[in-house]
């Protein structure tokens, strides 16, 4: 089990994106408030990632999320947002269902003076629902 805090500002990655024009052709990009969060986020999760390793394997990736605000704001889109900055870091080697197989445990609580994301990371036993062996023998039943 890996635990840490992340003592940063949550936000959502897919609210406010830019659309920039790239050889004639318009591509949505992450807006700026989600890229200095990804910015400020990488020192801690590089941290975590050099004492823990990479997770390569089926996990349960738990975020409670403290936010500033007591706006309506969607769990989705944070656990979105901290995914991305994970594999960003290289401390998640991918977000696919095969690596973070749950977000079991997430919720979104309010803390207007100590805005944070509290991450655990707990290996799955016995995950073997997308082993590529037990999907050819369901084909076959």
């Amino acid at each position: 089990m890996i635990k840490f805090t992340i003592p940063v500002k949550p936000v959502t990655k897919k609210n406010s994106g830019q659309i920039i024009t790239v050889k004639g052709r318009p591509i949505l990009i992450p807006s700026q408030q989600y890229r200095e969060f990804e910015r400020e986020c990488l020192p801690y999760l590089n941290r975590v990632r050099a004492e823990a390793g990479i997770v390569n394997y089926p996990v349960n990736l738990e975020c409670v999320f403290y936010v500033e605000t007591r706006r309506r704001v969607d769990l989705a889109n944070l656990l979105n947002a901290i995914d991305d900055a994970m594999v960003k870091a290289g401390l998640i080697l991918d977000d696919n269902r095969d690596i973070i197989a749950a977000h079991d445990g997430s919720r979104v609580f309010h803390d207007k003076h100590n805005p944070r994301i509290e991450i655990t990371i707990s290996k799955m036993k016995e995950y073997t629902q997308w082993n590529p062996t037990n999907i050819k023998q369901e084909k076959l039943l």
